[in-house]
């Protein structure tokens, strides 16, 4: 008996023990997981911006493009140089060169070495005979031709060269052609009277001088030259009264009233 009883006590104390066991198991912390080695493979690449983002092609295109944009600026800057240095070996043997390159669209008005900038103020007035659609005929008054350029230009941010150097170079051509008396010198005395009194035509043709039915006969030329003011602080004592050239009276051809070619 008791030998039986204690087999059978033996197999229920084990049973009774192995919850214990089972709990203890249960309350243990988890164990840490082994760290796994990252999977082999190529290193990520960084993307790439800029030119370096474009293709072959377009890297050789934009290269090319900033090649001949430098080379264009390096070219502009020593013709410019070139233009307003004095007069040396390069600028005799390719001063025509030069000159296409600068004018109009460069034109310098300051000499690098001997800076002269102008003092006075130009302006080109006209006035015209004409004849009127009853063949009457009348003579107008001044237009100031400089003026009317001025307003033109006075706020516009893109001024055409036409309203900025037409008049102005055509009358610094008549001056250099020309000595004191209005005499012409030589052929380019001539051309430049043309190239001057085709100018005041289309002017005054354009701003309607004539009439309805009218014609321009002839033109009267002169200019209004005044001294820029001395500055406030300067001791400088410098006149301003206007001085006048007046030229003689010019007949107009048909050709040159109706804007054709002499």
């Amino acid at each position: 008996m008791n030998t039986h009883d204690g087999g059978a006590d033996a197999p229920e104390a084990r049973e009774a023990e192995r919850p214990g066991e089972v709990d203890a198991v249960a309350d243990a912390p988890d164990a840490p997981e082994a760290s796994q080695p990252p999977p082999p493979g190529p290193a990520p690449v960084e993307p790439r911006t800029g030119v370096a983002a474009l293709s072959l092609r377009y890297r050789i295109g934009a290269a090319v493009a900033l090649a001949v944009v430098a080379a264009a600026v390096c070219v502009h800057l020593g013709m410019v140089f070139l233009h307003i240095a004095p007069s040396n070996t390069v600028t005799k043997a390719h001063g025509k060169a030069i000159d296409e390159w600068i004018y109009p669209e460069f034109e310098q008005n300051w000499k690098l070495f001997a800076p002269n900038p102008l003092q006075q103020n130009v302006a080109v007035q006209v006035r015209a005979q004409v004849r009127t659609a009853d063949g009457g005929s009348r003579e107008t008054g001044w237009y100031d031709l400089s003026a009317q350029d001025g307003r033109a230009i006075d706020g516009n941010l893109l001024p055409s060269h036409t309203q900025q150097n037409e008049l102005r170079r055509a009358w610094d051509f008549f001056t250099a052609t020309h000595d004191d008396d209005n005499r012409a010198a030589g052929v380019r005395g001539t051309l430049s009277e043309s190239y001057l009194r085709r100018i005041v035509v289309l002017r005054l043709e354009r701003g309607g001088a004539a009439g309805a039915g009218g014609a321009v006969e002839r033109v009267q030329v002169r200019s209004r030259t005044t001294n820029v003011a001395a500055p406030s602080w300067s001791r400088e004592k410098i006149s301003t009264d206007p001085a006048y050239r007046v030229l003689p009276w010019w007949r107009v051809s048909d050709d040159e009233a109706r804007g054709g070619v002499q």
